[in-house]
């Protein structure tokens, strides 16, 4: 990734901690959960391990085309798994992005950071992670609730089952799958 180190560093850290979230949620009672879960958890660590500065680490063109074929065949089993939930659409934009990503890194002079992937892809790819960084955001806004109607009945919830701790996680894979696009 190419601009300050710290940025950087930054983007990897926060991809690699909601990646690690995801592994918790893959803990969930719920079957449909852990299953999304797995598969945000490999984005998140991809994304980690894509966002590594290339003043720290230069992968060689080999480790792109890995890569490439991770999140190929991610997306070929969010593709599958749309079938019977529409949320694994977003698993497929966000591993055909990672695959875009890679292809242009592989593709880059030196097989290094600072590909150039073709630009009207990129900007439907910026505009579809514009756009669901802003929606994610707007639900995870507060709704007033009516006096006495909070209800106690709701019992104590693991941190793998906190519906506001994955959409938080699905935010900041979006807010950086975006920052990782700028560049591209």
């Amino acid at each position: 990734m190419h601009g300050p180190v710290w940025s950087g560093w930054l983007l990897v850290a926060l991809c690699a901690v909601t990646g690690g979230y995801c592994l918790l949620r893959m803990r969930s009672a719920v079957e449909e959960q852990r299953r999304a879960a797995g598969g945000e958890a490999l984005m998140g660590f991809g994304m980690a391990a894509m966002a590594v500065p290339a003043a720290a680490v230069a992968p060689p063109r080999w480790a792109w085309l890995a890569y490439a074929v991770v999140f190929g065949t991610a997306a070929v089993r969010a593709l599958w798994s749309a079938r019977t939930s529409a949320h694994h659409l977003h698993h497929l934009v966000g591993a055909l992005a990672m695959v875009h990503m890679a292809a242009a890194m592989a593709a880059a002079p030196g097989g290094g950071h600072g590909g150039a992937g073709p630009p009207l892809v990129t900007g439907v790819l910026l505009a579809y992670f514009a756009g669901y960084v802003l929606w994610a955001g707007l639900r995870l806004m507060p709704v007033p609730v009516a006096a006495g109607a909070r209800g106690g009945g709701a019992g104590v919830m693991g941190w793998g089952d906190r519906p506001e701790l994955a959409r938080a996680c699905r935010l900041s894979m979006g807010i950086g799958m975006f920052a990782m696009l700028l560049p591209v």
